[in-house]
C-alpha cells in the first residue's frame, strides 16, 4: 500500500473522473471508472429517490447508506457534511435545515467542489456552501456545527482517529454526528488490503468495526451506537483478481465480510 499521500493522491484521480460523469454511466461501466477490476460504488449505494430534497444532478451513486436518515437534523442547524462530492447529501440535509439553517460540504477534489457549486447555482440555495479542504485537517472553526453527516468517506481517510478529533472539535457542545462508512469484520485477505485501487474503492481503506468504534469513543463521543448495517457482497469478477477460491468461498461463507453501517454519537454539553 502506498503512503499516505500517494493514497490521497489515487483517490484524487479516481474520484475527478467520477465527478466527469453521471450517476447512470459510472454504473454502466461495469465498475465504474476503473473498470471491471475495481470495485463498483453500486454495490453500496442506497436509493435516495424517494428522500426530500433529493436532486438527481448531485446524485453519483457513491455513498453506502443514507445518514441524515438518523441524524436529527432540526430547523435552523448548522450541518457540515464530510466529503460531500456533487452535494447530494448536502441538498438533503438542506431540506431538513429550512431557510433558517446552513449547511456546509467539505471537499478534496476540486472538480466535485466545482461541480457541487453548479448545482448550488441551478438551485438557486443561499444557505448552501461547498469548501474544499482534507478531513483530517477542516477549514471550519471550532464548536461551530450542529450535525456532521457523512456517506462513505472516511474509510478513505488514512488517518481515521485525527479525523474523529476533528470532527470533535468542530461540533458545538451539545452537538451530534451520522455517518455512513464501510467497516470490516474479520480479517481480509492481504491481496485485498494492499491494493490502492480497492482503497479507492471503498474496501482496503476501511477498518475493523471495533476499532473504528473505539476511535470515535477515543475523540471524546459518547451515546455511540450502530443505528444501520448490512453486508455487502463483492461481485466474483472482482474477487477472482485477488482472492483464490478458497478465500473466495470463505468470505461467502461470513469468515470475513465487508459491513455498510450507520453511525450515530454525541459530542457532551458543557
Amino acid at each position: 500500500m502506498k503512503e499516505p499521500k500517494g493514497i490521497k493522491s489515487k483517490v484524487i484521480d479516481i474520484y475527478t473522473q467520477i465527478a466527469k460523469q453521471t450517476k447512470e454511466e459510472n454504473a454502466n461501466s461495469c465498475c465504474g471508472v476503473g473498470g471491471c477490476s475495481t470495485v463498483d460504488h453500486e454495490v453500496f449505494a442506497e436509493d435516495y429517490r424517494k428522500v426530500k430534497g433529493y436532486n438527481q444532478d448531485a446524485d453519483l451513486g457513491l455513498g453506502c447508506g443514507i445518514p441524515t436518515e438518523f441524524a436529527q437534523i432540526k430547523e435552523g442547524d448548522t450541518v457540515l457534511d464530510l466529503g460531500s462530492g456533487a452535494g447530494n447529501d448536502c441538498f438533503v440535509a438542506r431540506e431538513l435545515v429550512g431557510a433558517t439553517g446552513k449547511v456546509l460540504g467539505v471537499d478534496m477534489t476540486p472538480l466535485m467542489i466545482k461541480k457541487a457549486r453548479l448545482n448550488v447555482e441551478k438551485l438557486n440555495f443561499n444557505n448552501v456552501e461547498f469548501r474544499y479542504g482534507e478531513i483530517e485537517a477542516l477549514p471550519i472553526n471550532d464548536s461551530t456545527i450542529d450535525v456532521i453527516v457523512s456517506n462513505c468517506v472516511l474509510n478513505l481517510v488514512p488517518d481515521k482517529f485525527r479525523a474523529f478529533q476533528e470532527m470533535y472539535r468542530v461540533l458545538k457542545p451539545g452537538g451530534h454526528f451520522s455517518v455512513s462508512d464501510v467497516v470490516l469484520k474479520g480479517e481480509l485477505p492481504e491481496a485485498l488490503m494492499n491494493d490502492v485501487d480497492m482503497y479507492a474503492g471503498c474496501v482496503s481503506g476501511a477498518i475493523q468495526m471495533n476499532l473504528y468504534l473505539a476511535y470515535i469513543l477515543k475523540a471524546g463521543f459518547e451515546e455511540v451506537s450502530i443505528e444501520k448495517q448490512k453486508v455487502t457482497v463483492l461481485p466474483d469478477e472482482i474477487l477472482a483478481k485477488y482472492l483464490s477460491k478458497d478465500e473466495i468461498e470463505k468470505y461467502k461463507t461470513g469468515e470475513f465480510s465487508i459491513l455498510s453501517v450507520t453511525v450515530y454519537g454525541e459530542k457532551a454539553a458543557v
